[in-house]
């Protein structure tokens, strides 16, 4: 009985503590940000008052608009049908979006009319999408879809969305959306970086635990494959006169996975460093050559982004993480910073702010 009695009790542990755990994993938004934002705009803080303002005409805009849901989310390759790529890619970006937006302005205003407009978007994919095809049909939905994600996980505890129509969508989640993620995020450029994150996403929403490590795994094991020790990233300077975007591209997604990462309880891989080289020797590049590109030396004339769109939207939200650096100067002239088109990593970075401890 000695021997039984604890190898017992480590059985009915296993057996509670595991479902409970994967319960509370939480996703891009942690509960404590979001009370730390209405914090904020309680006290009328001006910078956050003019970032939900700017929330609330989106997710308005959101309110009087229709779904564009898709049966077969085809994405051929952009060089190939530029228009039906460009035309079906909008379909879930303009609703993930939308979703997005008025699921965080119910969060931040209690007023359900965003929730259920929210739930609108949600339904519509989960009832009326069964597939990706198409050359680029996993890689445009793993990007394109976290804000559908992410609303979800905003929305769980609203009772406004029915138990069947939740797991209707985590339905979708699971047998769509994740596993197009999963199908990319073994590559070696940022089609990988998008696959994980978006994977990591799904896993956190559906209570996944095991999916969360997985995905934090396959980030650590070639993390310093794709950023050199001085910073560039070999995979995506490749990319021509567009080489400072991919670069972009590739630490968007890989950053918000890390952060998500962070919510569900596993290590801070902002602090992941092999032989002096982190995440932040990518980022500080980046940085220098979206101020300097004539310092580019892979492409002549690279295309380098602003603060008001791209990498001022990833710096506006790691600034909050990396205080002591220039990320925040380089955006500050932009603030408020939305990014609401195409992908969604760093969305609302100016009014959701990132900390390590809230």
């Amino acid at each position: 009985m000695r021997n039984f009695l604890p190898a017992f009790l480590l059985l009915i542990t296993v057996f509670w503590v595991l479902p409970i755990s994967a319960q509370q994993l939480q996703g891009m938004h942690p509960n404590a940000q979001i009370e730390f934002v209405k914090h904020k705009l309680e006290n009328k803080e001006s910078l956050y008052q003019e970032a939900y303002a700017q929330l609330l005409q989106y997710a308005d805009t959101a309110l009087a608009a229709s779904h564009r849901a898709l049966e077969d989310f085809d994405v051929p390759g952009f060089y190939i049908d530029a228009e039906r790529h460009r035309t079906n890619s909008k379909s879930l970006q303009h609703d993930s979006f939308s979703a997005y937006a008025c699921a965080m302005a119910y969060r931040l205003s209690g007023e359900e009319k965003y929730a259920e407009k929210a739930i609108y978007y949600l339904n519509a994919w989960a009832r009326i999408n069964q597939k990706y095809s198409n050359y680029d049909g996993s890689l445009v939905m793993a990007y394109s879809g976290p804000g559908m994600v992410i609303a979800a996980s905003l929305l769980k505890d609203y009772k406004g969305w029915t138990a069947i129509q939740q797991s209707q969508f985590h339905n979708w989640v699971s047998n769509v959306y994740k596993v197009a993620c999963d199908e990319i995020r073994i590559r070696k450029n940022n089609w990988a970086d998008w696959g994980r994150y978006g994977s990591i996403l799904s896993a956190a929403l559906l209570g996944d635990a095991s999916e969360v490590r997985e995905n934090v795994r396959l980030i650590k094991s070639d993390l310093f494959h794709k950023i050199a020790s001085d910073g560039h990233m070999p995979e995506e300077t490749r990319r021509g006169n567009a080489g400072i975007w991919y670069t972009y591209f590739s630490l968007a997604p890989i950053t918000a996975a890390c952060w998500v990462a962070i919510q569900a309880g596993e290590e801070n891989l902002f602090l992941f460093e092999e032989n002096d080289t982190s995440l932040k020797t990518a980022l500080d590049y980046l940085l220098h050559h979206s101020k300097n590109p004539q310092d580019w030396v892979w492409h002549e004339n690279p295309h380098s982004g602003s603060p008001s769109t791209w990498p001022g939207n990833l710096f506006e939200a790691l600034q909050g993480l990396y205080p002591d650096t220039p990320y925040g100067i380089f955006a500050e002239p932009a603030r408020p910073i939305v990014y609401p088109t195409h992908h969604f990593a760093w969305t609302f970075p100016t009014l959701m702010p990132l900390k390590f401890k809230y």
